[in-house]
């Protein structure tokens, strides 16, 4: 048997734990397999690099951060594009797969790289793939793999934060990632105790954030922390069109929309606003133990699908339970955090604030 590996996107932990779930089950239950890692991704593909991947290449990385194949991001909307270098990319990607003569090609990625496995599904290729991503934002599994770690890593600098914003009496915005769905700043959130979360899915009011923390500094408590996804939005911003929003943070002056709220809050009260942004620190380091097991779980019933040649789904979980989801049922769906989430209501039950 033959398969190649790549990993595709944003880096996170637990891809290496993943592919050595995967290269180990296969090793141990088929024996004779030949395993290629394409490198940097979907452009590894694309311009036929790869390289013959050996056992020992799958020993000690269970706790290895980072990608040992290299990564890349390439935008879902323009693989079809033929490139001014005369590249079709599709056409590239089929020629190296059949070069290979791989029976099965195995993707680890987020929501575009599902975009692009499950067009390379449409095109005949055999493909099984794997749910990466820190923002827990991928239909069809309750977790992705790498969120938990994220979690741990904002949810330390949270608490970081807290020391100091009670010494010196200070109002922190805290920016967490998370584009599109609040998951990760939801949970590290609760976690690290903040006071207001801000997330993309519910936009805030800064008047109902003015409050809270006027509601705070009444009952003598000189500091706040606000944990705001990357993603997050104002009431105006929510009611306009995606032409107007796009426009509007282009001529935003702060770098991030943290800054922007912090400034927004210095307008209206009189209190010291900071802004701490982990950024790339929460992608970064070992996956944690959560994690570990996950991957693990991930990578050996990924090669299960291979043996019995199951493809076109991505390995996730469902109510506790490792399971095939059809690519097609992935590709191109978001998995945001509904209103109704019982995190959400246990939140304002003890008291955080949703800015709304």
């Amino acid at each position: 048997m033959k398969i190649a590996m790549l990993t595709s996107g944003g880096d996170c932990q637990g891809l290496n734990a993943t592919m050595r779930g995967v290269a180990k089950t296969l090793y141990n239950e088929i024996g004779d397999v030949t395993i290629y890692g394409i490198l940097d991704g979907y452009k590894g593909l694309i311009d036929g690099k790869y390289k013959k991947l050996k056992k020992e290449d799958f020993s000690g990385i269970l706790t290895l951060g980072g990608t040992i194949l290299g990564t890349s991001r390439q935008p879902f909307k323009k693989m079809k594009v033929i490139e001014e270098n005369g590249v079709d990319k599709i056409k590239a990607m089929k020629e190296t797969y059949k070069k290979l003569d791989i029976d099965c090609l195995v993707i680890l990625g987020g929501n575009g790289t599902h975009k692009t496995a499950n067009l390379l599904r449409e095109e005949g290729l055999n493909v099984v793939t794997l749910p990466k991503t820190i923002d827990n934002d991928l239909w069809g599994t309750d977790v992705t793999f790498g969120f938990q770690s994220a979690i741990d890593v904002a949810t330390d600098v949270i608490d970081r934060i807290h020391t100091t914003a009670t010494s010196h009496g200070r109002i922190f915005v805290v920016e967490i990632m998370g584009h599109k769905a609040g998951w990760l700043t939801l949970c590290s959130g609760i976690a690290g105790g903040a006071d207001i979360i801000l997330i993309p899915e519910i936009p805030y009011d800064i008047n109902k954030i003015k409050g809270e923390i006027e509601k705070r500094s009444a009952d003598n408590k000189g500091f706040s922390i606000i944990a705001v996804a990357e993603g997050a939005v104002s009431l105006e911003e929510s009611k306009m069109n995606k032409k107007e929003f796009k426009a509007s943070r282009e001529n935003m002056k702060q770098p991030s929309i943290a800054y922007r709220i912090a400034d927004e809050i210095m307008a209206i009260t009189d209190h010291e606003v900071r802004v701490a942004v982990p950024g790339h620190v929460q992608r970064g380091g070992a996956p944690n133990p959560y994690d570990r097991v996950l991957c693990t779980r991930f990578g050996a019933y990924a090669a299960y699908l291979i043996k019995e040649k199951k493809f076109g789904n991505m390995v996730g979980m469902k109510d506790g339970k490792i399971v095939a989801v059809p690519l097609g049922e992935v590709a191109g769906r978001l998995k945001t955090v509904p209103a109704d989430n019982q995190m959400i209501a246990a939140a304002r039950k003890v008291g955080i604030s949703f800015g709304d």
